[in-house]
């Protein structure tokens, strides 16, 4: 039972990063009534925050090109799931906002007393 929890919560991380992405996507789209605006943040968001994932945080550091691991670590996963969190709201998303930090808070709490990290 305890390995299907695991397993769960190790997909909720995933569903989570994918909902960065998708979160900063949707706040570049909704930051400007001009267009040229709107594509490059709804595109750029995403691309920068992707960029940032693959160079130290992509599959838990172990396919990262700088991994980082302890405090670096943790500091790195608020600051990526909070911004997440940040572009929902600044989209004027806060309940959608709080529902997803405290799924990011929940599921690390979850890794850290599993030992998923």
């Amino acid at each position: 039972m305890l390995a299907i929890a695991k397993g769960v919560n190790a997909a909720l991380m995933f569903f989570l990063e994918l909902g960065v992405i998708a979160s900063v996507g949707y706040w570049g789209f909704t930051v400007s009534p001009n267009w040229a605006i709107k594509l490059l943040a709804g595109l750029g968001g995403p691309a920068l925050f992707i960029a940032a994932w693959a160079l130290f945080g992509a599959g838990g550091g172990a396919n990262a090109t700088f991994p980082l691991t302890g405090l670096a670590r943790a500091a790195l996963e608020i600051l990526w799931f909070g911004g997440g969190a940040l572009a929902l709201y600044a989209a004027s998303l806060a309940t959608p906002a709080a529902v997803f930090a405290a799924l990011f808070v929940i599921n690390a709490v979850l890794r850290i007393i599993w030992k998923q990290v």
